[in-house]
């Protein structure tokens, strides 16, 4: 990682600092444990004047939130200490992270806290005035009129890339700090894993299983995917930021993806991309469950707008060199169909989410696209809910007798530990008994009502209850 040198006033902030720091030493002043390079490091706190202090560009708080607006942050690309990238960074730290246009609730009560009992834990500052840790913090004091920030200081020799580790270090640590959002968190085990690190060693270090993290990563490679497919004409994508309120959706995906990814691979993709649309189309995580691998063709396909209807050309076979009439197996028209369609709906979502590239017809017809969709996939969503109550009340009756089979059977081994122990209440047993006598009968006449054939285990009950 290549450092991004000195802030245009590091050295001026430098020396408030290391003067600071000589009366902390002198004075033996409070200090504060970072992780430095792998080992425990006490350093000195001090306090600093908040407005001196630079907002680090690199913070993993907003790395997903600083594109939402390109001029803006190519003004952090290029001078990341100009007053043009610190005050969009300042803007993006009260910003919600799902929702920038709206206020962070998180950061109001940041605010409360800190006006009502002041600063509990320290900030982290490079030697020339980046903050390392507490750059939301600081923003909360800066639009407090407060003058002061307490920080410990780095060593001189802070590197970008200390800068970044010891800022997740400090994030990772159980605390009070403000978490960082999902999608954030996604980039940041993304880079770590980039720097060539083990899956093992990260997972470790964001205190989450080794499969939680694979989950992860599987979910971001696909977050990905979609924005590559989301790409307009005019140069309009979706962004990172689109899918973070979408957290426990993709990680219910990646979970069903993957189980029927086992058995039949061509199935799942199916499932991957009518989940990914109703994703696109904000449908909540209940209605996404009724999305199964014959959801596009059994209540989807047949119901869709010609001008909806994906035109995917049926593909030939591929044909396997020195074997004749042998051909590998290929994308079903299906499948390909049913990603024909969420392509249509990603880059619709595109320009409707970011209209500044798109001329108002094309937003407009965006915006007609997805209604279009949202009425068709409302039809589907409801006949699939349908049939899954019909499979839910066919299967209840079965299953609440196989779990009574199961309490009679627990209860025929107690019964016979409770007899060997001579503790047995042989009242209390017979009276249950007449209980489930009871239950027995209602149940044979109900049952020779609806079976006039009856089976095996019909024609047992009713000969149960016939011959008391």
């Amino acid at each position: 990682m290549a450092d991004f040198g000195i802030p245009p006033k590091g050295e001026e902030i430098n020396g408030v600092i290391s003067q600071r720091l000589k009366q902390a030493m002198t004075e033996d002043g409070a200090k504060v444990t970072i992780d430095w390079r792998g080992e425990p490091r006490h350093v000195y706190v001090i306090s600093m004047p908040v407005d001196m202090l630079y907002f680090n560009p690199d913070t993993h708080r907003i790395r997903a939130q600083r594109t939402l607006d390109p001029e803006r942050n190519k003004a952090i690309e290029e001078d990341p200490w100009g007053q043009a990238a610190q005050e969009y960074l300042h803007d993006l730290l009260r910003q919600r992270p799902a929702n920038p246009d709206q206020t962070d609730p998180d950061y109001t009560a940041l605010m409360d806290e800190l006006d009502d009992v002041g600063q509990r834990e320290p900030g982290i500052v490079s030697p020339h005035g980046i903050l390392v840790d507490g750059n939301t913090r600081a923003a909360a004091l800066l639009d407090l009129g407060e003058q002061n920030i307490r920080v410990g200081v780095l060593p001189d020799d802070t590197s970008r890339q200390d800068i970044n580790t010891v800022e997740l270090s400090l994030q990772l640590r159980k605390d009070r700090r403000r978490d960082y959002s999902y999608i954030n968190r996604l980039i940041a085990i993304d880079e770590e894993l980039g720097r060539g690190r083990s899956e093992a060693d990260v997972a470790k270090d964001f205190n989450i299983k080794l499969a939680t993290l694979q989950r992860d990563r599987w979910v971001y490679r696909e977050i990905l995917k979609a924005i590559d497919r989301s790409k307009t004409e005019d140069g309009g994508s979706l962004r990172l930021v689109d899918f973070e309120q979408h957290q426990e959706k993709l990680r219910e995906l990646h979970r069903d993806y993957t189980k029927l990814a086992t058995t039949d691979p061509d199935a799942a993709k199916r499932l991957l991309q009518s989940r990914l649309a109703m994703v696109l189309l904000d449908y909540p995580k209940t209605s996404l469950r009724l999305a199964e691998a014959d959801f596009h063709t059994r209540y989807l396909e047949s119901r869709l707008p010609e001008d909806l209807k994906p035109n995917v050309p049926t593909a030939e076979p591929v044909g396997v060199l020195g074997i004749p009439g042998t051909a590998l197996p290929d994308q079903s028209s299906t499948s390909a169909n049913a990603e024909a369609l969420t392509n249509r709906l990603l880059r619709a979502k595109a320009i409707t989410l970011d209209g500044g590239r798109a001329t108002p017809a094309e937003v407009t017809a965006a915006a007609a696209v997805m209604k279009k969709a949202r009425d068709t996939f409302d039809v589907a969503v409801k006949l699939a809910g349908q049939n899954a109550e019909l499979v839910k009340r066919q299967t209840a009756v079965p299953e609440r007798l196989t779990d009574a089979a199961d309490y009679v059977t627990q209860c025929a081994n107690e019964f016979a530990e409770a007899r060997a122990k001579r503790a047995l209440d042989e009242e209390a047993f017979d009276d249950a008994l007449i209980v489930l006598r009871d239950s027995l009968e209602s149940l044979a006449r109900q049952a020779g009502r609806t079976f006039p054939a009856p089976g095996d285990g019909v024609a047992w009950l009713l000969e149960a209850v016939r011959s008391r």
